[in-house]
């Protein structure tokens, strides 16, 4: 059938940042904002080429729920089964993650041209709370410093399925305590798949501010958080987005925009705190 646009009625490479004196003698939101990410950046790559380490690897602390959900089909079951461990225990061989997602993405798009009702599903099963677990990072990144693979922040993004219009956050976490977080619509295309989002406010320490068109786009490409692709699609009114592979109550899986693949768990705590 043709591709639509889903509307639910109520039923997310290396810092640019400038010096640490210009930055602190002009204290903006931004400025302040870009010094927390250099931060959380410098961490981020180093953490990226090391092994998990064993305490990561022993246990996870968000329960994993393992029955089959309606928005995997039979023919995918393999490779969200391997996903599903290495997102829960962190243990499984990095190439081994990519292979099963690059699979799962084209079993997914061959499974839901032959089922209508394939990309519905996984747009009810994304509701909720998710943890970046895995990530090859952007192209860009990747050229820069390798694929950075099990993400060694806490990256949390949440989709909420049922306002209209549905919304999106993604959120940078030192515990239960955002550092940074991004507010936000997004729409879903269940004939392409695909997400697209575009975030226009920004909560820093808890302070809440609007951002300016194609500001989150900016300090994502600035921070590596997001791609430098989305700079220019803003730049030509075009939303950011993801090209959505899968969800299921376990596991969500996606390509990002600047050509990433992205493994996520469901965040059950989060998810609670989100419905409050």
């Amino acid at each position: 059938g043709a591709s639509h646009t889903s509307a639910r009625s109520p039923p997310l490479g290396r810092l640019y940042c400038p010096s640490r004196a210009i930055a602190m003698s002009r204290p903006t939101p931004l400025n302040i904002l870009l010094l927390l990410l250099q931060g959380a950046d410098s961490f981020r790559m180093h953490a990226a080429l090391q092994p998990p380490s064993s305490a990561l690897a022993g246990g996870a602390d968000v329960r994993m729920q393992m029955a089959p959900a309606a928005s995997t089909p039979a023919a995918a079951a393999a490779a969200v089964a391997l996903l599903v461990r290495a997102a829960e225990t962190r243990a499984e061989e990095s190439h081994a993650v990519i292979e099963a997602l690059v699979g799962l993405e084209k079993t997914m798009r061959a499974e839901a041209k032959a089922d209508a009702k394939l990309s519905g599903a996984t747009l009810d099963a994304l509701d909720g709370a998710w943890r970046l677990c895995f990530t090859t990072g952007t192209v860009d990144t990747q050229k820069k410093i390798g694929k950075i693979n099990y993400f060694p922040l806490k990256a949390v993004q949440t989709f909420d399925t049922t306002t209209e219009p549905m919304a999106i956050t993604n959120g940078i976490y030192v515990g239960d305590v955002a550092l940074v977080r991004f507010f936000g619509p997004f729409e879903f295309n269940e004939g392409t798949r695909k997400l697209t989002f575009d975030f226009d406010e920004i909560s820093l320490l808890g302070l809440r501010i609007p951002l300016p068109k194609g500001g989150a786009a900016q300090i994502g490409a600035a921070s590596g958080l997001g791609s430098k692709s989305n700079v220019a699609r803003a730049k030509r009114e075009l939303p950011a987005f993801f090209n959505w592979i899968s969800a299921n109550e376990d596991i969500a899986t996606a390509r990002g925009g600047g050509g990433g693949l992205a493994l996520w768990r469901r965040d059950l705590e989060a998810q609670e705190r989100m419905r409050e």
